[in-house]
């Protein structure tokens, strides 16, 4: 009983990772309705706005993760996931409305808005969910993503108004079951609300308010709020803390200048998001049925789309199985070798036709799904656990900056480098960063498995703890 309420939370809030997946991989189905001289717009797009369709959601994200920091501090994570949620039915409801393309351009657009859940959903589950489940929650709505991109993959047999009727339903029907959230006990208590935060504590552990626990989980949290940075403290203090004592209030540069806990922190954060992008699963994902005619013409584009999401589901279920039992930081290791492995193998075969011609679909899934273990979840599920509360929305808000002006700029310049290169030496390159990110992760990725905010911090500013599974 203690984790119903958690997860039941959990799934609602996948329901946007569930809607957002839908909006990433829309463009595979339409991109040759739109490309078509029978297209369903007032005209044929040009290849620049082909390219562009692809790219329009990582732009969005772009434009509102910065404001979602903000946001999430003002308005509180419920109502600020419906807003995010709320861009999606708006989206839809243009591009259902017109068949112009600067409109569908500006619909979708809106619709990429919402992408900025990848900061919002892991933080959000990361502030309720108890330590020995957290991994677990935040892989689990993350799941949900592949699965609507399987789901927008068989959407894509459909005509182009029901296709788009049916995301605009799927969106409201999201933006709806957000208003059965509950509210973070961590925003909560940063104003000041420690009676409501109690409450709050009570209904996702499904206990009494004046439970032994509750106490304690506000306890953590009052710790997490007035942390000790680094050697700022003398060690008389931090032996024997004052919990009424309140900690001269830093912005955010002061922060990070005085915690080297938190700029090592950032800095890897950093490095894993690099991964989640330049492996180069995002384009398999994003132009999957242009990828699958060109690489295996002989199978049919839909069937290999919709199979690929169905590894990537498979591969995230694994994920959530593992995360709070192997560990954030082997997966990352080893998944990283076997995508470097197959990406390599993808791309020889590519190149070369070594092997069936059916090989090129299975390298291609395997790569996937290697990629899904480790950087696919795992610096998501990491962004929402290593930083402080003072930090973590500045933190958190340049790391998905960051990734998704890389995700933009791979999938701008994919078709064109293809073009130059050829689609096997891209995944060879690929493979190269695979293999780049697993030497990174073993020197230098700490384990946060199961470990409260305040001891992940500790191990980013003693480097001999890091490497301790």
């Amino acid at each position: 009983m203690g984790v119903i309420n958690q997860v039941s939370s959990c799934v609602i809030v996948g329901f946007l990772c569930f809607s957002t997946g839908i909006v990433f991989c829309w463009p595979s189905s339409m991109i040759k309705v739109f490309a078509s001289e029978n297209t369903t717009l007032n005209r044929v797009m040009t290849e620049t706005e082909i390219s562009l369709l692809g790219g329009l959601p990582p732009i969005g994200a772009l434009c509102t993760i910065p404001l979602t920091g903000k946001v999430f501090d003002t308005l509180g994570r419920k109502y600020t996931l419906i807003g995010i949620s709320l861009s999606q039915v708006i989206g839809w409801a243009i591009i259902c409305s017109f068949k112009y393309v600067v409109t569908v351009l500006i619909g979708f657009f809106i619709t990429g808005l919402s992408a900025c859940m990848y900061l919002a959903v892991p933080v959000f589950i990361g502030e309720f969910s108890q330590e020995s489940i957290r991994g677990s929650l935040t892989a689990g709505a993350l799941v949900l993503f592949p699965v609507g991109s399987m789901v927008s993959y068989l959407l894509g047999t459909l005509d182009y108004h029901t296709m788009n009727y049916t995301c605009l339903t799927i969106s409201t029907v999201g933006t709806l079951m957000m208003f059965y959230l509950r509210e973070s006990p961590l925003y909560l208590m940063k104003n000041g609300l420690e009676k409501e935060a109690a409450v709050v504590i009570a209904y996702y552990r499904s206990v009494t308010v004046d439970s032994k626990e509750v106490q304690e989980e506000i306890e953590n949290i009052k710790r997490a709020l007035n942390p000790d940075l680094d050697d700022s403290t003398p060690e008389t203090e931090k032996l024997q803390p004052n919990p009424n004592k309140q900690r001269e209030k830093l912005s955010t540069w002061q922060f990070l200048k005085k915690s080297r806990s938190t700029r090592r922190a950032l800095f890897v954060s950093l490095i894993l998001y690099t991964a989640a992008v330049f492996q180069g699963q995002i384009v398999v994902q994003v132009y999957a049925e242009p990828l699958f005619s060109a690489a295996v013409p002989s199978m049919s584009a839909t069937l290999c789309s919709v199979l690929f999401a169905a590894v990537t589901i498979f591969g995230a279920l694994i994920v959530v199985y593992l995360v709070d039992r192997l560990g954030r930081r082997p997966l990352m290791i080893y998944s990283s070798i076997l995508a470097s492995i197959f990406a390599a193998s993808l791309g020889t075969q590519i190149q070369f036709s070594w092997a069936p011609n059916w090989m090129t679909a299975v390298f291609i899934y395997l790569f996937c799904f290697s990629y899904t273990l480790g950087a696919g979840t795992i610096p998501f599920t990491m962004s929402a656990e290593i930083f402080l509360p003072e930090i973590k929305n500045f933190a958190t808000i340049v790391s998905f900056e960051y990734s998704f002006l890389g995700c933009f700029f791979v999938l701008f310049i994919f078709n064109p480098l293809v073009a130059a290169l050829g689609l096997g030496t891209l995944f060879c390159m690929f493979a190269g960063v695979c293999l780049i990110t697993a030497i990174f992760c073993y020197f230098f990725m700490p384990e946060t498995k199961g470990l409260t905010v305040d001891v992940i911090q500790h191990k980013f500013y003693s480097p001999r703890s890091q490497n301790n599974v």
